[in-house]
């Protein structure tokens, strides 16, 4: 299955080539603030881009000597330089296609909802409709919608919506009968199907696993239209100084991404994590954690142990308190002990684990598994990593940092949950949700993403998030448990270096040190000095990828 992946990632050159200085750089950008990460000299005025790799970093006068009759100068005019930005969580390819698609995300009541995808229907009538984002959290009463809200709306056209979390979806009656879904259809293993408490007929809304029950029906994208997705998805990372991306993927994904590189025109480089229960078919292939080169690298692996807070399917020690009757949704992988077992299988074909889990038990059962594979596994630089990590119980922290488990965290979504979770969980179990300063205190290696589409494709809001903790919703103007606030040059290392860390690249990215890749991002404003409350009003002016630069919004001066 794997053959073709692995012989076109097989055949890359590993590594970036080391950089010797020569007479002249191909770019120098200069006369800038740059924060380079890199404890060696932590602030420099300048620049210098051999080929793909940084030559060299220091003063403006230091770096003259390197500009040359062909060198390309860009005079930063005081502006603040970064590493570019690492994402640590993405389904890139979806977000591409949901930048085309019926935006639901920001629908403010039921019937907006509702009209929204009558008029999506309308323009595109019978095409399957899909995507959406939807928040029910932002209507009032916040009850979940049902097919009865879109049926008259779309009697020929199938819709299959997703709220933004991913973790549930919203079927209408078309796609129900389509799936075969009836009153009498049992639950799946790891998921739900919400009926109707008088007649037990299904409403609409299928969580996790039971949403598995449609995805069959759906029809695959074809080529063209995955690369027009694609292309979407590119165009707007790079617009915001992304310029690695860490995705979950699909082999078709991988191919598509290999291609683009091939064609050289990827703006940002891809690190791709495939599904567990494909271990088998990668190690077969040869292929292990960092497999590939500067672009497009395999080998590491995402698989769930829960669901997602606002579905009420991430699982808790404690019930709910807005639901008693429930801790939450443990995936079937987790619960007949498949998790564990591919899990140590994988780790001994050297292929990295990469596992979701939101609630305090799912964290704390992941790190149960991580380390019984510790201790049965021979020893290796296996850098595991918890993906989001939302809701961690006080006993976990010493563990993430004693086993060397990274949070891989996306900041946004605390501002995005705040407004809502108390309600869910209480006061108590939330003062260690989204708990960035208390990882750090911890000393546990934390990386930071969006998980777009379910939060924005903007590290800056990200920033602006774990330092300020400022709900969406405007009640928490000194922050939603503000002790978990982070400062801005922890969140810069953890939007840069540390994600590089995540994905074993921290010795060819992550930081502006001489040798490393020409990785770059220019802001409009310094968000080390500004007020932190403005960091959300900042824009990306240029982003450079390998010496070249991808995106610029202003003409250079």
């Amino acid at each position: 299955m794997y053959r073709a992946l692995s012989i076109v990632l097989l055949t890359m050159t590993l590594g970036v080539a080391g950089c010797t200085q020569r007479e002249s750089a191909d770019l120098v950008l200069s006369n800038g603030k740059i924060w380079t990460v890199d404890g060696s000299l932590p602030v420099a005025q300048a620049v210098a881009v051999k080929g793909n790799s940084i030559l060299a970093v220091g003063s403006a006068d230091e770096m003259r000597k390197f500009i040359g009759r062909t060198t390309k100068v860009v005079d930063l005019h005081g502006r603040l330089l970064l590493p570019g930005f690492i994402d640590n969580h993405t389904h890139f390819i979806d977000g591409g296609f949901q930048l085309q698609n019926v935006d639901l995300r920001s629908a403010a009541t039921e019937e907006e909802f509702a009209w929204r995808i009558g008029e999506r229907v309308q323009r595109y009538p019978g095409r399957w409709i899909t995507g959406g984002d939807w928040d029910h959290e932002n209507w009032p009463g916040g009850k979940l919608p049902t097919r009865g809200l879109i049926d008259s709306l779309s009697r020929k056209t199938p819709v299959f919506v997703s709220r933004y979390d991913g973790h549930m979806a919203l079927a209408n009656s078309q796609v129900l009968t389509l799936a075969g879904i009836t009153k009498d259809t049992p639950d799946p293993p790891g998921g739900m199907i919400v009926r109707d408490p008088r007649t037990g007929e299904p409403t609409g809304i299928l969580k996790d696993e039971a949403m598995s029950l449609v995805w069959i029906h759906i029809p695959d994208h074809s080529e063209s239209e995955r690369l027009e997705a694609a292309t979407a998805a590119f165009n707007h990372a790079k617009m915001r100084g992304l310029t690695s991306i860490q995705d979950i993927s699909s082999e078709s994904d991988v191919k598509l991404y290999s291609a683009l590189r091939n064609q050289h025109t990827l703006t940002a480089r891809m690190y791709c994590r495939l599904p567990i229960a494909e271990w088998k078919g990668l190690a077969a292939e040869g292929i292990r954690a960092g497999t590939g080169d500067e672009w497009v690298k395999v080998g590491s692996l995402k698989a769930f142990a829960d669901g997602s807070l606002g579905s009420s399917t991430a699982l808790f020690f404690a019930p709910y308190t807005s639901d008693p009757s429930t801790n939450g949704l443990p995936m079937d992988i987790l619960q007949d002990g498949r998790l564990e077992q591919w899990a140590r299988e994988a780790d001994s074909a050297g292929l990295q684990l990469s596992v979701h889990a939101i609630g305090d038990s799912a964290n704390s059962a992941v790190l149960d598994i991580f380390e019984r594979i510790i201790a049965t596994n021979p020893a290796w630089d296996r850098r595991f990593r918890i993906e989001h990590a939302q809701h961690i119980h006080p006993k976990d922290f010493e563990r993430f940092a004693r086993l060397g488990v990274i949070a891989s965290v996306q900041p946004y979504h605390a501002i995005d949950d705040g407004r809502w979770a108390e309600g869910r969980i209480g006061h108590e179990r939330c003062a260690t949700t989204y708990p960035f300063k208390t990882f750090l205190d911890n000393n546990v290696m934390l990386c930071f993403g969006s998980d777009w589409t379910v939060a924005p494709l903007d590290p800056l809001l990200g920033i602006y998030a774990a330092v300020t903790r400022q709900t969406l919703d405007g009640k928490h103007p000194d922050g939603w448990f503000p002790e978990q606030k982070i400062t801005v040059e922890d969140a810069i290392r953890a939007y840069t270096i540390h994600c590089a860390y995540a994905a074993f690249e921290d010795e060819i990215k992550g930081s502006i040190t001489p040798g490393k890749l020409a990785d770059f991002v220019v802001l409009s404003d310094d968000i080390l000095t500004i007020e932190p409350v403005s960091i959300k009003d900042v824009v990306v002016d240029m982003t450079v990828v390998g010496g070249t630069v991808v995106y610029e919004r202003i003409p250079r001066r």
